[in-house]
């Protein structure tokens, strides 16, 4: 049964990816819900115990997704919010396949450190197209991301002879890159990506990837 999810999931975002690059609103509409739907499926059927703090994160994602349909500065905020919730509950899921008295601190900070600045170089490039409410909201978010993907690579750190750690890291940098291309689409109008392709191509992949690398783990 897992199979049918995955092959609905593929198919699915194949469409999507086309009508995003297409910029077929309608057609993205209609196909951006089975995306995570299908996902969250795959998951539940893949494993023997599904882990509730995971089903929630791939939820809040679905809600995300649903909640950026609707147009305007709202919905984009409410969206933001869900994948933040989102972002929170795969940290919980990562941690708890971390040895954290074994956890070198400094290692901790090298990875945290990068990302800050990751983040602080993305917001030096966005600050000429956002007002100050909304350019520290969305710095936040992005910096709970990065958070995310910490937690991925100190999972991975913890067991580096996991395949499923390398496959969910993949995933978590895919997501931030997404979220990062989503910023620069969205606000910078004079950029050169005109359409949603890049986004939803590593948002879609970056999904799929974390929850793989989960039932491998």
């Amino acid at each position: 049964m897992q199979y049918l999810y995955l092959a609905v999931f593929v198919i699915d975002t194949i469409i999507h990816l086309y009508a995003s690059q297409k910029c077929n609103q309608h057609l993205r509409d209609v196909t951006k819900g089975f995306i995570l739907f299908s996902l969250l499926g795959f998951y539940l059927e893949s494993v023997t115990e599904p882990s509730w703090i995971i089903v929630l994160a791939i939820f809040f994602s679905f809600l995300g997704d649903m909640f950026l349909i609707p147009k305007g500065t709202k919905w984009f905020v409410i969206g933001g919010l869900a994948f933040m919730v989102s972002h929170v509950f795969f940290c919980i899921g990562y941690a708890s396949d971390v040895a954290w008295a074994t956890m070198n601190p400094w290692l901790i900070a090298l990875v945290a450190a990068v990302y800050i600045a990751t983040v602080a170089f993305v917001f030096i490039k966005l600050s000429p197209y956002l007002n100050k409410a909304l350019f520290y909201a969305m710095m936040l978010y992005l910096l709970i991301n990065g958070t995310m993907n910490t937690f991925a690579w100190l999972r991975l750190f913890n067991n580096p002879t996991s395949i499923g750690s390398y496959i969910t890291l993949a995933g978590a940098i895919l997501f931030f890159i997404s979220d990062t291309s989503l910023f620069f689409k969205r606000f910078n109008k004079n950029g050169k990506q005109h359409s949603h392709f890049l986004v939803m191509l590593t948002y879609s992949l970056g999904e799929l990837l974390i929850i793989l690398g989960i039932v491998l783990k």
